[in-house]
């Protein structure tokens, strides 16, 4: 499939696990928010975008709890960040409510999200998915006491996290990102306090290449941004190497944080997987430390 030179390494093929499929849930009728039963998962009214909504088991309805929103990578779907994370899992071990919401779909027929002018509105639709994400927030919050939110992207959905937080910084405390990047230029990214943010970045990634591309800041460019959005001073700190691929040796991921000087108990974090792919294989801990991040 090809795609125009400015959308070129937001392709379809790389960021679609095997098996993915683009299909939304269709088979659960809509319900309000606050009528997802504990230990389940629900397809809750949102206009004309409904989004799944996972709550953990036990939950007693009353404490309050982190919001996590996972965004899924273009031409893949909810369902398949779900699985690829195991993030409705991690909600019922951790209690937190999950949101999954889909991407709207393009003339191919694939799910995207329209985060930058790289990736991946490629019919140029125009379509407000920063507003719907905090229209989401608003209902979640509205049915539940919410003590902090996170939001977590992969590609696609990795850009839409890093503009959904300089959009509506308000509304959300962390993000994380797997390969997706701040635009090259990110003079419009203004937020309103500062967010903690963690971008985690393959080396050997050709979809969204680590140095960067036209349009698209390198991973340690999009770490440095938000150091400076977040006042932090310039030069971070090295933390232990990790093992966040399990299809590579050793630990393969280097670690650096910037978090001297941060305003406001913010954080920002890189890190690097020395030969990683665009679809990592994610080691059994890699989304239990994203969520120490992100939550912590």
């Amino acid at each position: 499939m090809l795609l125009t030179a400015a959308l070129v390494g937001c392709g379809p093929a790389p960021e679609t696990r095997p098996g993915a499929s683009t299909a939304p849930v269709t088979n659960v009728a809509p319900v309000a928010a606050a009528t997802v039963a504990p230990g389940s998962t629900g397809v809750v009214t949102l206009g004309a975008r409904p989004f799944r909504l996972h709550v953990p088991a036990g939950y007693d309805g009353a404490t309050p709890l982190p919001l996590v929103v996972g965004l899924h990578g273009y031409t893949s779907s909810s369902q398949e960040l779900d699985r690829y994370l195991g993030l409705s899992a991690a909600s019922d071990a951790r209690g937190f409510l999950l949101a999954l919401p889909d991407g709207t779909l393009d003339r191919r027929g694939d799910r995207f999200w329209n985060a930058t002018s790289t990736c991946c509105d490629i019919d140029r639709t125009g379509v407000d998915d920063s507003g719907y994400l905090s229209a989401l927030v608003t209902a979640v919050r509205a049915a539940y006491p919410v003590d902090r939110v996170a939001v977590v992207g992969h590609s696609n959905g990795g850009y839409l996290a890093h503009r959904f937080a300089c959009d509506h910084a308000d509304q959300v405390d962390a993000i994380a990102s797997l390969a997706g990047p701040l635009p090259a230029d990110t003079s419009g990214c203004r937020p309103s306090r500062p967010v903690s943010v963690l971008h985690v970045h393959g080396t050997a990634d050709t979809t969204v290449p680590y140095d960067g591309r036209a349009g698209d800041s390198s991973a340690p460019g999009t770490a440095a941004a938000w150091a400076r959005l977040d006042g932090c001073r310039p030069t971070p700190a090295a933390a232990p190497a990790q093992d966040d691929d399990a299809s590579l040796p050793g630990a393969e991921t280097t670690v650096l944080v910037w978090a001297d000087g941060c305003r406001d108990g913010s954080r920002v974090a890189l890190w690097t997987i020395a030969g990683g792919q665009h679809v990592p294989q994610l080691s059994s801990a890699f989304t239990g430390q994203v969520l120490d991040v992100l939550l912590g």
